[in-house]
């Protein structure tokens, strides 16, 4: 018998318990640097990936991209207006990095969701939104059915950007620039495990340059399994 299904727009002490065990393994983790924000946790980890390996997952985007769409399937002519893809799970590449991330962060493959690749040119952007859902959105419902709340983002610059292309939070008043290689990862509950609105995040048009970057969320329970 799983942990029962709570309101994912509440505080909930099974997303706590995760947010306590991911911060515990950073805090560990002496290549891992906590960004100093003191409304939401999120961490940075230069190098994570290397050249060749951030090369092939370029190649592997510049595959698949399509035209991007907002969670509930619509397109937007200017909200988000990058490109991206779902990575194929059994790619040796893909595994290896998935696998990597899940070893960083100490959360469970089970709970991760597949490996999205986002290719932004000059003038695209996604602007600021949420990675949690929202509970009044028309999907929750299949969405706290299947996996719950995405607690964690992690995300990995997969190009140097000549100009723009900032991961910006705007509640928090920071950017992040990107670096090839470096892995972001923050999470969208706070400390009692409710949706925190600080964790909203707009990807910066970029001026100049292309950016490449890959996200794998991590849900509250195993992704696509409906709990008893």
């Amino acid at each position: 018998m799983s942990e029962q299904i709570d309101d994912g727009g509440v505080a909930s002490p099974l997303r706590a318990r995760i947010g306590e065990q991911v911060r515990t393994r950073l805090a560990r983790n002496p290549m891992v640097s906590r960004i100093e924000a003191p409304h939401l946790d999120i961490y940075g980890r230069q190098g994570f990936l290397s050249p060749d390996e951030c090369a092939g997952l370029r190649a592997l985007i510049d595959a698949g991209a399509r035209p991007s769409t907002l969670f509930s399937g619509s397109a937007s002519a200017d909200y988000r207006t990058s490109a991206s893809c779902n990575l194929d799970p059994w790619d040796d590449l893909v595994k290896t990095v998935s696998d990597r991330i899940c070893a960083l962060t100490s959360l469970p493959a089970s709970t991760g969701e597949t490996l999205q690749g986002q290719r932004y040119t000059p003038g695209q952007e996604y602007k600021v939104h949420c990675d949690y859902f929202p509970v009044t959105a028309s999907y929750w419902p299949a969405m706290r059915t299947s996996g719950g709340q995405r607690c964690w983002t992690t995300m990995i610059y997969l190009s140097p950007v000549e100009a723009g292309g900032e991961t910006h939070f705007p509640h928090c008043e920071f950017m992040v620039p990107p670096v090839e290689g470096m892995i972001l990862i923050w999470n969208n509950m706070d400390r009692d495990g409710a949706p925190n609105h600080f964790s909203l995040h707009a990807a910066r048009p970029v001026e100049q340059g292309t950016k490449y970057v890959v996200t794998k969320w991590f849900r509250e329970r195993d992704w696509g399994a409906a709990a008893d």
